[in-house]
């Protein structure tokens, strides 16, 4: 009787040190803002680095003698099988050290990757580039995502998260407004004879442009404070009596997602079939322009990259601002309703769009399909962040970016051109691609969204459960 007596004393004294370091104020909302404002910049030249290749489809196909398929791979399989691949020992290690210093390598190492795919000859070679540049990619959101929720208070997270993936609609626009601009001027300039390098193409010098800035970025990065990890953690007291953090297991980690398999594997394959229509059709939206209006690929991305700096932005922060506010009134799981209905609001505008003959009624459908597309990217990961452990998040991460990737960026781009290719066998048909895979890809996740709701609220119960439980001597 004794030994429960004192059992239960020192998980009293450890709850109530859990709800004294929830009630410790946060950092300076002034810094906490300054923060997310440099995890955007990084994450807007992530998407150039990542998203450039949909504006050089034409060239690269001619000099590297290549066809859709094999592009498509450079855009989506090359690079999302090793970003996702990797995602999972990094997002361990963002549990467990620096989470700063793990972004600025990262930043570091995907943009040195970035510039030598301005270097690669042949083929292999910049499939070989592009893994890298996942690799470096790969470090960035599971450890941004766990530093911005130890800097915001959970009410403002959403929104939080939202403005940070900004970052994806700023620079894939910003990848095709500025590089239609540096395409256009190095055009116009010819090819280059560089020491050491040799011949360069027009394509190769973008990449070097574009990749290089990053360096900067990273040691940018590296003056960011590391915040102190705060929210549902394990804890202990040693034989000493002082409390500390105590590390979680990856056993543990697992069975947790285990017990959760069906909130986790829901929310995420919602957030992976979205992300498969909006990468498939960025990929390819400048090259339809191109061949079905007869543009060149300077106005595409003018005109495309603008509609989704100004449409995809505004909707990742609107999506992140509604997840808030449905929570707000008590809906506990609003985060995943706003995911689940984005795929059906989505989608006439993704019907409509590549059918029409008039190329400013596209780019006016393509306006409202890009702002509600964007909604899961401040939804999404501030749902998973919310139903995680603080020591447990930059995993759950990890393995959220390992499925929304792999399927998303690996199968999107990929999946309208195996349409093109061996469906219509006529690469001028890719309007009618357009018009076939998305609207498929949209129902599939929106059912997947719709499924994990109640799902997800037993994983909200199950997280008080744990953190009650670890909140003891150990």
């Amino acid at each position: 009787m004794a030994e429960i007596e004192v059992a239960s004393e020192v998980e009293d004294v450890l709850h109530h040190k859990q709800v004294a370091r929830d009630a410790r104020p946060y950092p300076s909302p002034t810094y906490a803002w300054y923060v997310v404002a440099v995890f955007v910049i990084a994450y807007t030249f992530s998407f150039i680095d990542r998203q450039i290749l949909s504006l050089l489809v034409g060239p690269m196909k001619r000099d590297l003698h290549i066809t859709d398929t094999e592009m498509s791979l450079l855009q989506g399989l090359a690079f999302a099988a090793f970003y996702t691949i990797m995602g999972l020992p990094i997002g361990r290690l963002v549990d467990r050290r620096n989470r700063i210093g793990i972004i600025s390598l990262g930043v570091f190492f995907w943009s040195l990757m970035t510039a030598l795919c301005g270097t690669a000859k042949v083929y292999w070679q910049l499939f070989a580039y592009r893994i890298g540049v996942g690799v470096g990619e790969a470090a960035l959101s599971p450890a941004a995502y766990s530093v911005i929720s130890d800097y915001f208070p959970p009410k403002r997270l959403g929104i939080a998260i939202g403005v940070y993936g900004m970052g994806v609609y700023i620079g894939a626009g910003l990848a095709l407004v500025i590089g239609a601009e540096v395409i256009g001027f190095v055009a116009r300039s010819g090819d280059l004879n560089l020491p050491l390098l040799g011949h360069l193409y027009a394509w190769q010098i973008v990449f070097f442009i574009v990749g290089l800035p990053g360096l900067l970025i990273a040691l940018w990065v590296r003056t960011v404070r590391e915040p102190e990890r705060r929210g549902h953690m394990r804890r202990e007291i040693g034989p000493d009596g002082v409390e500390r953090d105590s590390e979680v297991p990856l056993a543990d980690v697992i069975a947790y997602l285990k017990d959760n398999a069906g909130s986790f594997l829901g929310m995420n394959l919602c957030f992976a079939f979205l992300a498969m229509m909006a990468y498939g059709t960025a990929a390819w939206i400048p090259t339809f322009l191109v061949r079905t209006y007869g543009w060149d690929v300077v106005e595409a991305g003018r005109w495309y990259g603008w509609i989704i700096v100004i449409f995809g932005t505004a909707g990742v922060v609107a999506g992140g601002a509604i997840g808030d506010f449905v929570c707000s009134k008590g809906y506990r799981n609003g985060r995943i309703i706003v995911m689940a209905a984005t795929g059906l609001v989505t989608l006439p505008f993704a019907i409509a769009f590549p059918l029409v003959d008039d190329p400013m009624m596209a780019l006016a459908l393509l306006a409202p399909a890009s702002f509600f597309a964007t909604f899961t990217t401040g939804v999404g990961p501030s749902a998973l962040q919310e139903m995680m452990p603080n020591q447990m998040r930059g995993f759950a991460a990890a393995l959220s970016g390992l499925i929304v990737n792999f399927i998303g960026l690996g199968l999107g781009p990929t999946s309208i051109a195996l349409v093109t290719d061996f469906v219509f066998k006529d690469e001028m048909m890719l309007r009618y691609s357009l018009a076939a895979v998305p609207p498929v890809i949209l129902l599939i996740g929106a059912a997947f969204g719709f499924y994990s709701l109640k799902p997800y609220l037993k994983s909200l119960d199950y997280l008080e459960r744990w953190s009650s439980r670890n909140e003891k001597s150990l």
